[in-house]
């Protein structure tokens, strides 16, 4: 960046690492017909100049990322350099999740303040680059120094102009309930393309993460710029292509509906996004990404420590079970080796099914007579933890808090409310409403040893109002019931330490790096069928790392498309996330219980290098009728192997899987085999592949070979 004529903040460079030089000499900014020029005798226009921080108002015809209505109905800005402020380490942002770092030498913030001086208003942008992470984590917050209200219309947390014309690609995770994150790709056009939730959550349809890459960069190899937002709301990612091929990229809070009234003194913090650069292609951005969220993201206990494998009684039950039938599950699972036992929906108020109950939290008798804690005793005589399924966020209007306050929705009065799954969504902005929530759930937690929640909010956001809010702020509700959202998971987690919380929004339609903050794994998605998880799964890694993706086995037929596939499929991809069980093990044969016996211990055995391990794409589903990856540990002593054959083919040429991520200077062995060979072999000519059939999949385990081992 550098300050050019007239206080403009100008954006100058952002990739690989360079020499102090003074790169304002190849950035200038050219006189183009119909470009205003200010008077102020500089020369510059706004809309050719390259800027850091782009307003509405003054001659910049692109989108902006601040747009603020003054008290007088103007929306012009000229904000101009007014200072800088360099310090270590990283401050939090409150409220807000956030990355961290726990030394000051991780990394370095700078922050700079811009000036709006006529209208009384300082942009301060915030950037912390890691020592180790090629990320710079930016946001930033808006002060009215004046003495009258504004109303900000639009304020993102990245600005990112790219100067020269480059024929980048556009890459977006997309999709919809039970086929979330599916890659897609195009070229950037003239004009907009964008991105955006406005459902009230990041949303099934897309991710709040984009990239940039060369038209020469693939898995392992050229220029990649990554745009991920830290946030669980509405969300925008655009980038503007502009007549002279000029692309500005930028990512932040949603804009549709979004308004905030900032009173005379106050400040507006907006949420932070990690702005990853590769010059190693997609595959090292993710490493990146998956490295830094696995540790300066997620926090708590089970950060870095092993996840335990659990059982699931959802699919295996559904609504129809009681205590007699969940303890014979248990016991079951337990002899296969599991851990945690997770009892899902149904279990409170008098819910038999979707129609009622929610809000009520407390045991339903006629399914658990001893309640909570008679289970929860019967599951630990059998050697397992106990785990709860919440929808704290939503309320049932057959429930016995919302008949005594109907008014603790989001609503808009004298307006009908909507329905989704017969709920509707309790009003998170609102301190009494959350109070007496977080009040609800910490008698609950205190009142059976439940070590592991999954917490569940099966509908998206309407009538986004709240009651007794002034019009003029009503546009504020959202992002207000989100920062309440994050309130509660704050002084839940705190409270409880122990205690694994695993986030889940109808499947994945929460998947978002702000959950992760308070909740280290995530339900990938409420698809669970091996082959439909290939592609969720591989679009999934190209942010988030495998940690944070919870996978489980489930019955055949599939509950959600009906293939079916076999075990030993759904266990090797499933065991690529949290693994876990959810199918009725009363059903299965007894070989199938030994295979999943095997499955599971298996899974205990590689968990450290399935948590940790770099993350090496070798097939895409997306591009071909198979699937393949491995994981590296750091020292490089050793790899596990997947692939996976989606639809198989007669009579086809000879096929090889090529590794990645090894010592070339070493020799591997593959285990249960005696053959060794040199981690050069491996990546110039790999395995060959032997032909599959539909829906299988193997995985080899490699590990470093000296004489003598």
């Amino acid at each position: 960046m550098g300050v050019a004529a007239g206080g403009r903040l100008q954006h100058w460079h952002w990739g690989a690492r360079l020499n102090p030089t003074d790169l304002g000499i190849w950035r200038p900014s050219l006189d183009r017909a119909f470009a205003p020029v200010g008077n102020d005798d500089t020369g510059l226009s706004f809309n050719t100049l390259l800027s850091e921080f782009p307003f509405s108002g003054s001659g910049d015809f692109h989108s902006p990322a601040v747009e603020v209505e003054h008290a007088d109905g103007s929306a012009v800005l000229n904000l101009r350099y007014e200072a800088h402020r360099l310090m270590r380490g990283k401050p939090g942002l409150p409220g807000l999740p956030a990355l961290y770092v726990e030394t000051e030498s991780e990394a370095d913030t700078l922050e700079i303040d811009l000036l709006d001086e006529t209208g009384g208003l300082r942009v301060t942008l915030s950037y912390t680059a890691f020592a180790v992470h090629d990320v710079i984590a930016r946001s930033a917050r808006v002060t009215n120094l004046g003495n009258q209200p504004c109303r900000l219309r639009r304020v993102l947390s990245a600005n990112v102009d790219f100067g020269e014309r480059r024929s980048w690609r556009w890459l977006h995770l997309s999709g919809a309930w039970a086929r979330e994150r599916h890659l897609h790709e195009t070229a950037l056009r003239p004009g907009v393309q964008a991105i955006e939730s406005r459902c009230g959550a990041s949303g099934h349809e897309h991710n709040p993460f984009f990239a940039l890459r060369a038209p020469d960069a693939g898995e392992e190899h050229g220029e990649v710029f990554g745009f991920s937002l830290i946030y669980s709301g509405n969300f925008l990612g655009l980038v503007e292509l502009d007549a002279m091929d000029t692309a500005r990229a930028q990512i932040g809070l949603g804009t549709a509906g979004f308004s905030w009234q900032l009173e005379p003194g106050e400040t507006f913090q907006t949420p932070e996004a990690a702005l990853a650069f590769s010059d190693r292609g997609l595959g090292e951005m993710s490493r990146t990404y998956h490295r830094l969220y696995r540790t300066r993201l997620c926090r708590g206990r089970y950060r870095d420590r092993a996840r335990p494998v659990l059982i699931n009684n959802w699919e295996a039950t559904y609504f129809d079970f009681d205590e007699t039938r969940l303890i014979d599950l248990a016991r079951r699972a337990k002899k296969t080796g599991v851990e945690l036992f997770v009892l899902d929906d149904g279990w409170f108020g008098h819910r038999d099914d979707v129609h009622s109950s929610l809000g009520d939290w407390w045991p339903y008798p006629k399914k658990l007579p001893r309640g909570l804690v008679g289970l929860a005793e019967a599951i630990a005589r059998e050697g397992m933890l106990f785990g709860l399924w919440l929808e704290p966020e939503m309320i049932s209007p057959d429930s016995e808090l919302y008949r005594e306050h109907p008014d603790w929705c989001l609503h808009v009065a004298g307006r009908s409310r909507s329905l989704v799954r017969s709920q509707l969504v309790l009003d998170f902005s609102r301190p009494e409403v959350r109070d007496a929530i977080l009040q609800c759930l910490i008698a609950l937690l205190r009142s059976a040893p439940i070590r592991y929640v999954k917490w569940d909010a099966n509908r998206n956001l309407t009538e986004i109002a709240s009651d007794g809010r002034e019009s003029a702020r009503q546009g504020e509700t959202l992002h207000r019931h989100i920062l309440g959202l994050y309130a509660v998971l704050e002084k839940l987690t705190s409270t409880f330490p122990d205690v694994l919380f695993e986030g889940c929004s109808g499947g994945g339609g929460r998947f978002d790096p702000g959950l992760l903050h308070y909740m280290p794994q995530i339900w990938t998605s409420d698809n669970s069928d091996a082959i439909s998880r290939l592609l969720i799964q591989y679009g999934t890694s190209l942010v988030y790392p495998f940690s944070a993706m919870a996978a489980h086995i489930s019955a055949v037929p599939n509950h959600q498309v009906e293939r079916t596939t076999p075990l030993r499929t759904r266990g090797l991809v499933a065991q690529t996330g949290a693994f876990g069980l959810e199918l009725d093990l009363a059903r299965c044969t007894d070989a199938e219980l030994a295979e999943i016996a095997r499955l599971v211990e298996r899974h205990r055995q590689w968990q450290p290098l399935l948590a940790t391990g770099n993350l090496y794409r070798l097939k895409s589903p997306f591009a071909d009728s198979e699937s393949a990856w491995m994981l590296v540990s750091d020292d490089q002593t050793e790899a596990l192997v997947f692939h996976a054959v989606i639809l198989a083919e007669a009579n086809t040429p000879l096929m090889r899987l090529r590794l990645r991520g090894l010592r070339p200077d070493w020799q591997y062995r593959q285990k249960g085999s005696d053959l060794i060979q040199g981690g050069d072999a491996l990546m110039a000519h790999g395995w060959l592949l032997a032909p599959g059939n539909d829906f299988s999949a193997e995985v080899r385990h490699l590990v470093r070979w000296q004489h003598g081992t």
